[in-house]
């Protein structure tokens, strides 16, 4: 469905007194979105839970994900319409807004209102295979044909450009000589699983923030941290 607009204040920061509200940008299936959703449910997390899901896609099975949780589903009608993007975070009152598969640049005005509070998972290892055009089984592809022994999930905050914003947290992943890009994006997908859900939760939760300086500070827990193979 789509949402009204109507305008609303200026998104402001979390206070971290309370758990964030929590919006997510997803293109397809949804299977990152379902892994914040699970997460934040299945461990009670007072740091935030997920109350906004919005798509380029009408038909993109995130929001079917998000309307089975009971999350409130919308279609972002024109993913170039600022404007209208930032009055639906308002009305949900989004505090952190994560990209979780979402292939369209976010508007410039978007990215600067939730500056430290815009969170985007890429499928390797920044800042290598990253950029314009670089997202899915392009990226795999890629990684395969340089012949790189590693991948990985890189998650970021977002600022103007393509995969360019400031670290927060990677997770390495084997890249093995018979690997199809088929089989090294299930292993890729299995560590985002894995990953981002850890990395909203830190962010929401005040461990982990970015500095006016452009650095990250603090991290994120990660226990049994591997190499996924």
């Amino acid at each position: 469905m789509d949402c009204a607009r109507t305008r609303g204040p200026r998104v402001t920061p979390p206070s971290h007194t309370t758990p964030a509200r929590i919006a997510v940008l997803a293109s397809g299936g949804g299977s990152n979105l379902q892994s914040l959703l699970d997460y934040f449910v299945s461990h009670g997390n007072d740091a935030g839970s997920i109350v906004w899901v919005g798509s380029n896609r009408a038909d993109a099975g995130a929001l079917d994900r998000a309307r089975a949780a009971g999350v409130e589903a919308c279609v972002v009608t024109d993913h170039r319409d600022g404007d209208a993007l930032l009055t639906q975070l308002t009305a949900a009152r989004a505090d952190l807004l994560v990209l979780a598969g979402y292939l369209k640049l976010v508007p410039t005005h978007v990215v600067r209102a939730f500056h430290g509070r815009l969170i985007n998972v890429h499928p390797a290892l920044l800042p290598a295979f990253g950029g314009e055009g670089m997202y899915g089984m392009r990226v795999h592809e890629a990684v395969i044909a340089l012949g790189a022994k590693l991948s990985g999930v890189t998650v970021h905050f977002v600022d103007d450009a393509y995969d360019r914003g400031a670290i927060i947290a990677q997770w390495p992943v084997r890249v093995f000589a018979d690997d199809t890009p088929a089989a090294l994006a299930a292993r890729v997908l299995h560590a985002e699983h894995q990953l981002l859900p850890r990395t909203v939760a830190a962010v929401a939760a005040g461990l982990v923030s970015l500095g006016e300086n452009g650095r990250v500070y603090g991290e994120v827990p990660l226990p049994g941290f591997s190499t996924i193979s």
